[in-house]
């Protein structure tokens, strides 16, 4: 038997009490991922992107592993909430507008000591000190902007992110926050998405994989440059706690880097197919979800419930989940992943009867939990525990 074979005997065994849709997280893989991912980043802390995981429980077991240490959040209720419940260092990763949640940031000491926001622009503190209700003081991050410019700034590669790309900048922007009462400036971050979060071996795409890799073997030399300048400058305002950079994508090159204190990684966690096509690393899948199969319209055909579960991004195939398990099955063209219904063409349709189980892997890493209340947590060919992901708990934060 095939290890893939073997893996959806596995997964078919502990979950056949349990009614499809449904989702799971291999504690085995994970695990596996997650030591992977402390290898590669040689001794410096790990800071966990929640967006990617959106499960307290697994928050709470990765982080209580050696090389992993605080979390990176995705919005200001969020982190609040992840403070009040004992999670006791949260960098807000985007600026936010949330004026409840800085009125209740600056008016609780617990939650003003457990929290860092996102700055990078002086309106933002405007904005924060305008709502303040209390006299905590405000933890402040900087963001770097990190994209590669060529041909003079006419070409950009990266994501649209801070407008604040030079030292000289930074150095402005923190001189600003350390003049304010109530604020200080700890930390500095720059995430480099077109490095971290793009596959440099695009499968059946040679020559595209041979100019990702160029751009970004040029992108991380040049910012390594440019983000060591800026930490210098910084560093000449406040006396920083931490500077994070990175992503699943690149973590062992940004730990490389003398500046920066602190890599970001969570999709690697989970292993989306999003994250195949790297020649750095190689995750296992550990996050999976099923769809019974409902109707067989025909030989080499059968058709599951639902499962057009499309990723953020630009929109194209990449962002669609993928059928896993049993390998061989893929989308009729004409259709695609439905809402209501997938039809699933292949020569291993034939084995398949009504209410088996198909596996599907979802393009990206936490926003699978958008459509699941839990996670059965799976070791060997047993469910170990079944957990509420965020919107299991009640809460979508976005």
């Amino acid at each position: 038997m095939s290890a893939s074979a073997a893996d959806r005997a596995r997964y078919d065994r502990a979950t056949s009490h349990l009614e499809a849709p449904v989702a799971i997280v291999d504690l085995r893989a994970f695990d596996d991922n997650a030591r992977d991912l402390v290898r590669r980043a040689g001794g410096k802390p790990i800071r966990v992107a929640s967006k990617s995981v959106r499960c307290r429980a697994l928050l709470e077991r990765v982080l209580a592993r050696d090389g992993f240490a605080g979390i990176m959040s995705f919005t200001l209720a969020e982190s609040l909430w992840l403070a009040r419940e004992g999670f006791d260092d949260v960098l807000l990763a985007y600026p936010s507008t949330d004026r409840d949640g800085y009125a209740t940031l600056t008016s609780d000491p617990k939650l003003a000591a457990a929290v860092t926001v996102m700055v990078d622009d002086i309106s933002q503190l405007d904005l924060i000190e305008s709502v303040r209700a209390g006299t905590e003081v405000v933890r402040v991050c900087l963001e770097l902007d990190t994209s590669l410019r060529m041909l003079g700034g006419r070409v950009r590669v990266g994501a649209l992110r801070s407008p604040l790309r030079t030292p000289e900048q930074l150095a402005a922007l923190a001189r600003a926050v350390e003049r304010r009462p109530g604020f200080r400036l700890v930390g500095l971050m720059g995430y480099e998405g077109h490095v971290a979060g793009v596959g440099d071996a695009v499968s059946g795409r040679p020559l595209r994989s041979r100019a990702i890799r160029l751009m970004q073997s040029t992108a991380r030399r040049e910012l390594a440059t440019r983000r060591a300048a800026a930490v210098r400058a910084v560093r000449a305002v406040a006396d920083l706690e931490f500077v994070n950079g990175g992503g699943t994508g690149s973590v062992q090159h940004t730990a490389a880097e003398d500046a920066v204190t602190e890599i970001a990684a969570g999709s690697g966690l989970y292993q989306p197919r999003l994250f195949d096509n790297y020649t750095s690393f190689r995750g296992r899948p550990a996050a999976l979800f099923a769809q019974p199969v409902v109707r067989r319209p025909g030989v080499g055909v059968v058709t599951v419930l639902g499962g057009g579960y499309p990723a953020s991004g630009a929109a194209g195939p990449d962002r669609l989940p993928v059928p896993y398990l049993p390998e061989g099955l893929a989308y009729d063209p004409q259709e695609g992943p439905g809402e209501v219904q997938t039809p699933l063409l292949g020569t291993p349709a034939d084995d398949l009867l009504i209410g088996d189980k198909v596996w599907f892997r979802h393009a990206k890493a936490g926003e699978l939990c958008e459509r699941f209340a839990a996670l059965h947590l799976v070791e060997d060919d047993r469910v170990v525990d079944s957990v509420p992901t965020y919107r299991g708990e009640g809460h979508t934060f976005l």
